[in-house]
């Protein structure tokens, strides 16, 4: 970013009393800059052991800000430090480009410059699921399939005719208004390259309980500048005596590739990490088939087949 301006103006980053003022200021100042940088979230006495919230928005009038640095025109980049997940998909969708920072320890401020100012390339995933909405909490990746699981061709609130007559709408598990995916995955996370999963390939799709489940795969690195990815890998049990997740993940690796280069990765997970407690108590791994998935977050990814016998 050499021969960029920004500039810096105090405002309500972390405000709960919903004052505006300040506002005006930054406005101002974002009106002299290339690039706006706006540093939002939530004090740290806010996140932590018994500081539960009810509504995990952001607090104050920083939504205002951000609407109000929005309409400048400048490119718009949120810097967001918090210890939780906060519905911000509004948010997300004004801005140009979104650090989740979290809160970060004492060498957080070099860090954060470092990635704003291309030194570094995040690599990050989100270590937990962000919602839409607070009514979709609990959200995580690994839940339990439901009885009638969304196809995601239902019918959204925006797509019922006003006036229309009580009906069933397919029963299916989804929210109408937040859909049926949540604001960001388990897993998920961007940097300044792109990667491509290709050719997902089992060494064999019998096992028995003392093998290893061997998978291969092809990562690219499609973009210009080196990369690191978080390549994951996830199980599904899909004939447990007791319900089992839809998925669990098994495995990570961080690959780090140059710009254009494909490398083959092999992943070896002992077929006793399937294992579960089932109802007797007893931990152990029952027969059958799995599902499996290589990909770049939860909910990524098409999956292969094995089966475990006896």
């Amino acid at each position: 970013m050499e021969g960029v301006s920004v500039n810096y103006a105090p405002g309500t980053a972390y405000s709960r009393d919903c004052s505006t003022a300040g506002i005006a200021q930054a406005v101002a100042a974002a009106r002299q800059s290339d690039v706006t940088l706006a540093f939002v979230g939530e004090e740290a006495i806010l996140s932590g052991e018994a500081h539960s919230l009810a509504d995990i928005s952001l607090k104050g009038a920083q939504n205002q800000l951000i609407a109000a640095l929005k309409a400048t025109g400048k490119p718009l980049v949120l810097v967001v430090m918090a210890g939780r997940p906060l519905t911000i998909g509004e948010q997300v969708d004004q801005a140009d480009a979104v650090l989740y920072s979290f809160h970060p320890g004492t060498m957080g401020g070099p860090a954060l410059a470092d990635l704003i100012w291309g030194k570094a390339n995040p690599s990050g995933k989100t270590p937990v699921t962000f919602p839409k909405m607070v009514g979709q909490v609990p959200v995580y990746y690994a839940h339990h399939n439901t009885g009638r699981p969304a196809n995601k061709t239902e019918l959204l609130l925006n797509d019922i005719p006003l006036e229309a007559g009580q009906t069933s709408l397919g029963n299916t598990s989804y929210h109408l208004d937040a859909g049926f995916d949540p604001l960001f995955p388990f897993g998920y996370g961007l940097s300044y390259t792109t990667f491509r999963y290709d050719n997902v390939r089992l060494a064999s799709d019998q096992l028995h309980q003392s093998d290893n489940v061997e998978v291969s795969f092809d990562l690219t690195n499609t973009g210009d500048r080196e990369g690191t990815e978080v390549a994951q890998l996830y199980v599904r049990d899909l004939v447990g005596s007791i319900a089992r997740p839809v998925r669990e993940l098994k495995h990570f690796e961080r690959i780090t590739l140059q710009p254009g280069e494909t490398r083959t990765v092999t992943f070896t997970v002992p077929v006793s990490d399937l294992a579960f407690c089932g109802r007797d108590m007893t931990t152990r791994v029952e027969p059958g088939d799995f599902a499996l998935w290589v990909a770049g977050d939860s909910q990524s990814g098409s999956p292969v087949s094995f089966t475990v016998v006896d």
